[in-house]
């Protein structure tokens, strides 16, 4: 069972190619360039280079948030127009819980954190259970001092793009916590693939035509639009 997964949902971005719960190929770059520039050719690139072709792919599986919402809106819409095309099923999963897959090897607890501005986070919680991931509870944008108050001194490894800010804000008031090994601090394309897996097993794809992002919040564009009607009522 081969799938393709795309992870786009903040600054850097990855691609990967699995096969049941192996890792055939994986390419991730984290250099600041646009993903609408990346993105796809990194795909095109890691399908030559396997040897691979759409045809060969079961399925097709992106982090649809939360997250950056341009970058979570380029990753759905590349996966939308490859599954469109060669005509396989998505599947969409979280971007916290892809962090966790990617990060189970450490075992325990993980809370996974991205920066949300205006002193918030999203966050979900995790556990490591025999090599699977098992939600605590779900995705949500929290403030950091609700956060702090909530995991208080039980120990967690922080993953994600929000550790450092997490860690550094937080830190005196959680004893437990713990900074994940940077090289799994982020989300990849093996961890979509891995969170997707047994989604996909469930028979829980979708269409390309089903397969939405998903923001938590609205855009900040959006927000402060709407505090601006809110001042002319």
């Amino acid at each position: 069972m081969k799938i393709l997964a795309l992870e786009s949902s903040a600054v850097s971005a990855s691609v990967a190619l699995t096969e049941d719960e192996k890792l055939v190929a994986q390419s991730f770059q984290n250099c600041g360039l646009t993903h609408s520039r990346t993105l796809l050719p990194m795909v095109e690139n890691l399908l030559a280079n396997c040897g691979v072709s759409l045809a060969d792919v079961d399925a097709i599986a992106v982090a649809h948030g939360p997250g950056s919402f341009t970058g979570v809106r380029i990753g759905v819409a590349t996966v939308k127009g490859l599954a469109l095309g060669a005509d396989k099923p998505c599947l969409g999963v979280s971007t916290l819980e892809a962090m966790a897959w990617g990060a189970r090897a450490l075992g325990g607890d993980l809370c996974c954190v991205m920066d949300a501005r205006a002193g918030q986070v999203y966050n979900a919680l995790f556990t490591v259970e025999d090599g699977r991931v098992r939600r605590l509870c779900d995705d949500r944008a929290i403030k950091l001092t609700e956060l702090a108050e909530e995991i208080g001194e039980a120990p967690y490894f922080l993953v994600g793009d929000g550790a450092d800010l997490c860690y550094n804000t937080i830190k005196e008031n959680c004893t437990g916590l713990r900074l994940a090994p940077a090289e799994l601090r982020f989300a990849t394309g093996f961890g979509v693939a891995a969170a997707a897996l047994p989604l996909f097993r469930e028979g829980k794809a979708c269409s390309p035509q089903e397969l939405d992002a998903f923001y938590l919040r609205r855009p900040q564009a959006e927000r402060e639009r709407m505090a601006r009607l809110a001042q002319t009522k």
